[in-house]
């Protein structure tokens, strides 16, 4: 179903296709949006292992929500910083997450969920807990299901 990569020789292991998803903290959502053109848009996100699944937050209303409600799959990437070894170019690894998407309904498990996603961006759990008491129920929390995820480092010369 998926494609095979082409520069295999290329490819990261799962295990660190799963350690960039963990400590990354943005990534790039395209869906299928209005009119059959992409649609894709930076996101932060949090990435669960013992579910092994991506979550992230939305508005209520918009158009990454419409185009969601409209086709649930999605293809999600995410890199690292990169390196250098030697001379001036970079080593950087990405890694691509093709998915469903589908917007949480259990309001107990969207406040467990946004709430370590909190975690992952606030300095402390004081600040999480606030954000979350003043904003929650303005706000969709997105759980992407990953179908295939592949990884692949490349030298930028």
């Amino acid at each position: 179903m998926f494609r095979k990569m082409r520069r295999f020789g290329q490819e990261v292991t799962h295990e660190e296709c799963i350690k960039i998803l963990t400590e990354e903290k943005r990534a790039v959502l395209a869906v299928n949006g209005d009119d059959g053109y992409p649609y894709a848009v930076p996101i932060n996100f949090y990435y669960e292992q013992s579910s092994r699944k991506i979550y992230f937050h939305c508005a209520k209303e918009g158009h990454k929500l419409d185009a969601l409600n409209a086709d649930n799959k999605v293809c999600f990437t995410v890199s690292d910083s990169g390196y250098q070894k030697d001379d001036w170019s970079f080593y950087v690894t990405s890694v691509i997450v093709f998915g469903r998407a589908a917007v949480m309904t259990d309001e107990a498990e969207k406040l467990d969920k946004i709430r370590k996603f909190g975690l992952k961006y606030y300095p402390t759990e004081q600040s999480v807990d606030e954000e979350i008491s003043r904003d929650f129920s303005r706000v969709n929390m997105v759980e992407i299901i990953p179908e295939h995820i592949t990884g692949k480092l490349v030298h930028e010369k």
